[in-house]
């Protein structure tokens, strides 16, 4: 698995905000993040994220999210319930993993998340994903 810094596509970071349960890199209506090893992510942490999000694009852009794990982790998949009664707004999430036990967490966030979940093995191909339905979204906006 790449981490994001590692490839070509970290020369258009706008900002890096490391938590103590993860990194998140801010792009151009892109949020790619990398958890620690053995967090259980759930809804604060989400909160500190987004709050993040709001202060580098401000609260009306389109926003695609990456889920680069490349670390094991956990997600609590009601939280995304929690997201939804803040009325967070999330256009395309991808995940990026290749073990099993990501897929499964996959999974069960399908049954939270009310939009379209992708998952991918590559990252580069999650990221031009990402860009292109950002793309469209604005182009219909």
């Amino acid at each position: 698995m790449k981490s994001v810094k590692k490839i070509d596509f970290f020369k258009n970071i706008r900002q890096v905000r490391e938590f103590d349960f993860g990194i998140f890199y801010y792009f151009d209506g892109l949020v790619i993040s990398e958890m620690k090893e053995g967090v259980i992510f759930g809804w604060k942490m989400a909160e500190r994220a987004i709050k993040g999000a709001h202060e580098v694009f401000g609260e009306d852009v389109p926003i695609a999210y990456i889920s680069n794990r490349i670390n094991s982790y956990f997600v609590i998949p009601t939280d995304w319930i929690k997201f939804y009664k803040n009325r967070h707004q999330l256009y395309f999430y991808s995940v990026v993993g290749s073990t099993r036990g990501n897929f499964l967490s996959v999974f069960f966030e399908r049954l939270f998340f009310r939009n379209s979940l992708r998952k991918f093995t590559d990252l580069e191909e999650a990221i031009e994903w990402s860009i292109k339905e950002i793309k469209n979204k604005k182009d219909l906006a």
